[in-house]
C-alpha cells in the first residue's frame, strides 16, 4: 500500500509541474484535476476501511508570501473539503500568510495541486477580463473585486463537484469514503490540540461591476473529463 501511495504522490507532483509551472492551458489543468480526484477515489475504493484507517496524516503548507489575505482565500475552505482535509490559515515568523492542509497524504497532495489550479484560473481569468475592457479603473480596485467574485463562484463549484463525487460513489459502490477518511483525519487532528475559529470578514469594499464579472468568469471554471489519462 505504501508503494502505491508513493507512486500516486509522484504522479500528482509530476502533474503539478506540467499543468502549472510549464504553462499548460486551463482546460488541460482542470482535466488533470478531475483525473487526480478520480484516481484517488479509485485507489481508496480498492482498500478496505481498515487499510485506510492505517494510513497516516500529514501537513501540507502553501506559502502565499503576502501579509494580507488574497482573493484565493475564499476558495481555501472549499479546496480542503474537496480533498477531505482540514485547513487553516496561519502566519510565519515574518507575518506572511500561509495555508495549512491537514489530512491523509494523497488528500494533502491533491489539495496543494487544486490550490495551484485555482490560482492559475484566477490569473488567467483576470488577464482575459483585462484584455476585454477598454480601460480599467484601478482606483476602484477592479482587479481585487473581479478576483473575489471569481473566487466565490469557483468555491461554490468545488463544493458542488465534491457533493456529486460523493453521491456517485455511494450510488455505485454502497460505500461512503468521506466518512472513512474523515474519521481518520478527525482523530489525528484532535491530537494536535488546535482550535480552529472562523476568522472575521475583512469588511473590504468591492466594485460591484467587477465583482459580478468575476462571478461570471468563475461560473465558467469547469472540469472536463480527459479523453485519456493525464
Amino acid at each position: 500500500m505504501t508503494d502505491d501511495l508513493e507512486k500516486w504522490k509522484s504522479r500528482i507532483q509530476a502533474l503539478r509541474a506540467k499543468t502549472v509551472a510549464n504553462g499548460c492551458t486551463e482546460d488541460e489543468a482542470l482535466s488533470a484535476a478531475a483525473k487526480v480526484a478520480e484516481l484517488l477515489d479509485r485507489h481508496d475504493l480498492s482498500l478496505s476501511d481498515l487499510d485506510i484507517a492505517d494510513e497516516r496524516c500529514e501537513r501540507g503548507v502553501v506559502e502565499t508570501n503576502r501579509k494580507q489575505r488574497q482573493p484565493i482565500s475564499v476558495c481555501v475552505a472549499a479546496i480542503g473539503a474537496f480533498c477531505d482535509c482540514k485547513v487553516w490559515q496561519e502566519k510565519d515568523e515574518t507575518g506572511r500568510v500561509r495555508y495549512v492542509f491537514f489530512g491523509l497524504k494523497p488528500g494533502v497532495e491533491m489539495a496543494r495541486y487544486v490550490y495551484d489550479l485555482v490560482a492559475l484560473a484566477l490569473r488567467s481569468g483576470w488577464e482575459a477580463h483585462k484584455r476585454s475592457q477598454r480601460f480599467i479603473r484601478y482606483g476602484d480596485d477592479e482587479k481585487g473585486s473581479f478576483l473575489f467574485g471569481m473566487a466565490v463562484s469557483i468555491a461554490d463549484k468545488l463544493v458542488a463537484m465534491k457533493e456529486q463525487r460523493e453521491e456517485a460513489i455511494r450510488r455505485t459502490t454502497g460505500r461512503d469514503l468521506v466518512v472513512v477518511r474523515h474519521a481518520v483525519v478527525d482523530a489525528e487532528f484532535a491530537k494536535l490540540g488546535l482550535d480552529l475559529r472562523r476568522g472575521r470578514a475583512s469588511g473590504k469594499k468591492v466594485a460591484i461591476g467587477s465583482f459580478e464579472a468575476g462571478q461570471t468568469a468563475g461560473r465558467a471554471f469547469t472540469v472536463r473529463r480527459p479523453i485519456q489519462d493525464a
